[in-house]
């Protein structure tokens, strides 16, 4: 990582809460930890073929301050970010120096349901 990163974009960070919902199965709703700001960048990318024919897909990097282990403020795979009504689901979470003051998520941008 070279330079300051910049951190200008606010992602609530949140994370999955299941119910069951009566008839066996579970919901699931989102629970808002609080924001983080970021810095988003373009990872790689690919071309599948979907149902509908290709479809392309991109891998973000978002770079966030680091939270201790276990803080609720630090990143999991299983959880997303928000920025208004974009949804960006974390895939894996590594430290992006060796200082450990940063970390990269890489995540995965979801069509609005």
């Amino acid at each position: 990582m070279s330079g300051a990163p910049n951190l200008s974009r606010a992602l609530v960070l949140e994370t999955p809460v299941t119910t069951p919902d009566g008839a066996g199965g579970f919901s699931t709703t989102w629970q808002a930890l609080g924001t983080l700001w970021a810095e988003i960048r373009a990872g790689s990318g690919r071309e599948r073929f979907a149902t509908l024919g290709p479809s392309g897909e991109v891998r973000l990097r978002i770079l966030v301050r680091a939270a201790p282990a276990g803080s609720d403020c630090r990143p999991r795979p299983d959880q997303r970010f928000r920025e208004g009504t974009r949804i960006f689901r974390i895939l894996a979470v590594a430290e992006a120096d060796v200082q450990g003051r940063y970390l990269i998520c890489t995540a995965q941008e979801e069509l609005p349901a």
